[in-house]
């Protein structure tokens, strides 16, 4: 266990967890992104419990998450982004004590890399995240209702049909035979409610009345 108490290895695997904590946060219910974070903070946590800390440094790195925060919501991005980014490096190079006060722990250039990289590539996470949730649904569901389409397959109760170019799941409460024309009816979620698309029967000529 005594590589877990160099405090490059503690510094790694503390980024490694925050960055996963951050991004299960913003991305709830992958698990393994979950379970990668617990078993990274874990570790750090056998680390940090067993190595000594900067209490200021620690402050510094907390203080990176509100201009990260900033740097998601607010004009001038890019200035919250460098600020949290500096923030990142600082607490990281004197989260834990050197020889001497000056003089940090962890390599720089690790920490360098690691605050750049880990902290551009989780902003950029979060911005995708975000733009996706805002992102309205390109198909106006709704107006699906009454449109016409054909089945692909045999629906019974369950199948496929073509509306609109696309290929959706639908439900009938009659069996419709493949390649039937079918009207949608309703929709719950994806699935639209369909059904068979009556002939209009041809009017019989009219027959001469005998007298």
């Amino acid at each position: 266990m005594q590589i877990f108490l160099d405090p490059n290895v503690a510094y790694l695997l503390l980024a490694s967890g925050m960055i996963l904590v951050i991004l299960a946060l913003l991305s709830p219910g992958t698990g393994w992104l979950e379970i990668l974070a617990l078993f990274s903070l874990v570790l750090a946590g056998y680390s940090v419990v067993n190595l000594p800390i900067n209490g200021w440094a620690l402050l510094v790195l907390v203080f990176g998450v509100f201009p990260f925060l900033l740097a998601l919501r607010k004009s001038g991005r890019m200035i919250f982004l460098g600020v949290m980014i500096l923030a990142l490096i600082v607490g990281s190079l004197f989260l834990f004590p050197g020889d001497v006060w000056y003089r940090p722990a962890v390599n720089p250039l690790l920490a360098v890399v690691v605050s750049i990289f880990g902290g551009g590539f989780v902003w950029l996470a979060a911005n995708k995240i975000l733009e996706a949730e805002a992102q309205r649904p390109s198909h106006d569901l709704q107006a699906l209702v009454g449109a016409l389409g054909e089945a692909k397959t045999t629906i019974s109760p369950k199948g496929s049909v073509q509306v609109n170019g696309e290929l959706w799941s639908a439900r009938s409460q009659v069996p419709i035979p493949a390649g039937a024309q079918v009207r949608v009816t309703g929709r719950e979620g994806f699935i639209l409610d369909v059904e068979v698309v009556a002939n209009v029967p041809e009017q019989a000529p009219a027959e001469g009345i005998d007298i």
